[in-house]
């Protein structure tokens, strides 16, 4: 903890790292930063390639540590104005030149050319493999034994048994892999580079009478932003003028644009339609819900899911194992078995070569980024790899009622007029409801809008809440109560079985009443239910099909109220009336009994269930910061539809890794079987070596597929 307090008080800055393939490079990388004078602490973050340094180091520094990789360093926050395409980098070019080298010294070596083949070998060695030798040798003089270390070996053991043919073949095919391993982790982590790139640079901001475009980074808070129609919005804020559209898909997923007026909220990166806005900017640029939603996911990257962790364990000694298992091959076998000593040794050499973990190691963690990069462009962040694996064994989903299964918006059902008129009792309701803070106050002023009913020049005075049970008002010269109708039963001793029987019927059917009238008679009933989201239904079907066994709902509501939305969601498992701890005690006996549970909820309250469950998942986090903070999965979106596509991610992601291990080893145990007599070539290996590692990385790109 002193040590955590320490780093505290340091200069910490982050970085985006360019040219970072593989796990191993990174643990190297933050070793060698580590290692520099200025640097307390450092970590490297694969999947998101960011770097963390607490102290003080120079870019310069950093890239020297980096020098063994050719690791490009930039600012955190910087943009890339301009990306260098694959086929124009100087390392594929040089796979280029050593490529028509190696044909030269194949044609060479037809026509009996012997030196001018071996010299066409020996620089296609020296330029494919100049930068991998730098680095395998300095390892091997370190007994580091990695990647590079075990092809150089191979290599150049291949050189010194005469295989200057083999030799070459190994470079080459080694180039090819690593140049398209770095594509293809850069096409991965290019969901979230698509991320940062949706807010703009610059702003069009008005401080008194002068509009100025300033970059993002020098508005204030307070400052007022114009939006111009088609503008994307760079900064999060609320509409002070104007009125428009608003595509929020970059933020939320949905892809039906918004309805935005004077007091609604915008967010960075979403795109303004055919109004004009002006927008008063309320967070700064690295305190956006865009740049929150980013660094998230980058987060998320860097934790490792349990099967990477298995991996990594695993790595650690299957290198080391393949060492020995090749000197054995190379050494001991001739001795045992007999044999020439260079046919073995060149054994001993393809099973360096085959044995090098490129494809194990880098099975799970490219399906995690890519699946975590699909889910945020579709809405969905999700917090780890952890999650992402537990989210596809789901067995149990509890559901939390208002704000999740329903809008959270209650609406006036019915209303029922005993005295006098409909208008004119929903006039006096409104207007007195329209001081009180409840939401069904609020549905109650709602239903009288929408009926043009007119309530504002209705006197009221001496307005009063009544805890646990109403409210009460001078209307003119009569004092008026609206509340529960356990309030009149107290005022007026009885009330009537006709109007019993039908709040029975209305509760029966799930909706809230409230009763209107004086203390001495009772004027009418005005019912109003929370309504089911219209996707509920088959959400929870879905959810049943991906191997969901038990879909429940814990809620404080009544039982009534909770049994007649539970019915009409399909839920099998209802619970109503639940204090805080009893929906905690709930998610345990899920977990218990059904195994990987997850607590859907609005993730500000139930808080200790949306902790204790296996998975915590909050509806509609965009703009809440709470949200953001506290779920293990959050649906920026306001929309059910996002839950069932992300259990089948996290299954397709569990069975995707499941099958890159798979492929890995097989393959390995394959080729090692088929190194020893004598079956697999030096350059085979090293083709069976790359098309593990490709198809392992093509096959993790096809979660960038999978849809609602």
């Amino acid at each position: 903890m002193a040590n955590e307090q320490a780093l505290e008080q340091l200069e910490t800055k982050t970085y985006r790292v360019q040219g970072l393939t593989c796990t191993n490079c990174a643990a190297k990388f933050e070793q060698n930063v580590k290692a520099l004078p200025g640097v307390k602490e450092a970590k490297v973050n694969f999947g998101a390639a960011k770097l963390t340094v607490w102290g003080e180091a120079t870019i310069e520094e950093l890239e020297q540590a980096g020098a063994f990789e050719r690791l490009k360093i930039r600012e955190e926050r910087e943009r890339i104005t301009r990306r260098e395409p694959f086929w124009k980098k100087k390392e594929n070019w040089n796979i280029l030149a050593s490529a028509v080298l190696l044909l030269i010294g194949i044609a060479a070596d037809a026509a009996d050319g012997g030196i001018l083949a071996v010299a066409m070998y020996l620089a296609v060695i020296v330029i494919g493999g100049y930068s991998l030798f730098s680095t395998g040798l300095r390892n091997l003089a370190r007994l580091q034994f990695d990647m590079n270390t075990l092809m150089t070996i191979a290599i150049l053991g291949a050189a010194a048994i005469g295989e200057w043919q083999e030799g070459a073949v190994v470079v080459i095919l080694f180039a090819i892999s690593e140049a398209l391993e770095r594509y293809s982790m850069d096409q991965a982590r290019r969901s979230i580079a698509s991320l940062m790139e949706m807010a703009p640079a610059e702003a069009i901001i008005r401080r008194g009478a002068e509009e100025m475009t300033v970059p993002v980074e020098d508005v204030r808070v307070g400052d007022v932003m114009i939006v111009r129609p088609g503008g994307k919005i760079a900064l999060d804020g609320v509409v002070v003028n104007g009125a428009s559209t608003v595509n929020e898909a970059a933020i939320t997923g949905e892809s039906m644009p918004s309805e935005k007026t004077v007091g609604d909220s915008v967010f960075a990166g979403t795109l303004n339609g055919e109004g004009f806005l002006e927008v008063k900017v309320t967070k700064r640029t690295d305190e956006t819900t865009l740049a929150k939603m980013i660094d998230l996911i980058e987060e998320a990257q860097a934790e490792r899911a349990p099967s990477q962790a298995f991996i990594d364990r695993f790595a650690r000694y299957y290198t080391p194992f393949i060492i020995i298992f090749a000197l054995f091959i190379a050494i001991v076998s001739p001795l045992w078995m007999g044999g020439a000593w260079l046919d073995w040794v060149y054994r001993g050499l393809a099973v360096l070569v085959i044995g090098c973990p490129c494809a194990l190691v880098i099975s799970t963690p490219v399906a995690i980024v890519t699946a975590i990069g699909n889910a945020a462009r579709r809405g969905v962040l999700i917090k780890g790899g952890v999650y992402l694996e537990q989210i596809g064994r789901l067995r149990a989903v509890a559901f939390d009622k208002t704000g999740t299964l329903t809008k959270g918006k209650p609406a006036v059902t019915d209303i029922i007029v005993y005295e006098g008129k409909r208008e004119r009792l929903l006039a006096v309701a409104a207007a007195i409801e329209k001081r009180s803070q409840h939401p069904l106050a609020s549905a109650v002023v709602r239903q009288a809008k929408e009926e043009g009913v007119s309530f504002l020049d209705v006197p009221v005075d001496e307005f009063q809440s009544l805890t646990g049970q109403g409210v009460k008002a001078v209307v003119g010269n009569e004092t008026c109560y609206i509340g529960s109708p356990s309030l009149f039963v107290d005022m007026l001793g009885r009330l009537p079985d006709e109007v019993e029987q039908r709040i029975a019927a209305f509760r029966q059917e799930g909706k809230t009443v409230m009763a209107i009238g004086t203390a001495s008679r009772l004027l009418g009933l005005i019912a109003a239910a929370d309504q089911l989201r219209s996707s509920a239904p088959d959400t929870i079907k879905a959810m049943r099909r991906l191997g969901v066994k038990e879909v429940a709902m814990v809620t404080g509501d009544h039982e009534q109220t909770a049994q007649a939305i539970g019915r009409q969601a399909g839920v099998s498992d209802i619970r109503a009336g639940l204090l805080p701890e009893q929906k905690l005690a709930a998610i345990r006996e899920l977990k218990q009994r059904y195994g990987m549970t997850a607590m859907v909820g609005d993730g500000v309250n139930d808080a200790p269930a949306l902790a204790a469950a296996d998975v915590g998942v909050a509806m509609g986090g965009a703009g809440t910061d709470t949200a953001l903070e506290t779920a293990d999965v959050v649906l920026m979106a306001d929309d059910l539809r996002q839950l069932p596509y992300t259990i089948r991610l996290g299954s397709r992601t569990l069975a995707i890794i499941k099958q890159n291990i798979a492929f890995a080893l097989g393959l390995k145990v394959l080729a090692l079987i088929a190194a020893v007599p004598g079956w697999l070539t030096l350059w085979l290996a090293v083709f069976a070596d790359m098309g593990a590692t490709l198809l392992v990385t093509l096959n993790s790109m096809r979660l960038l597929r999978v849809k609602e």
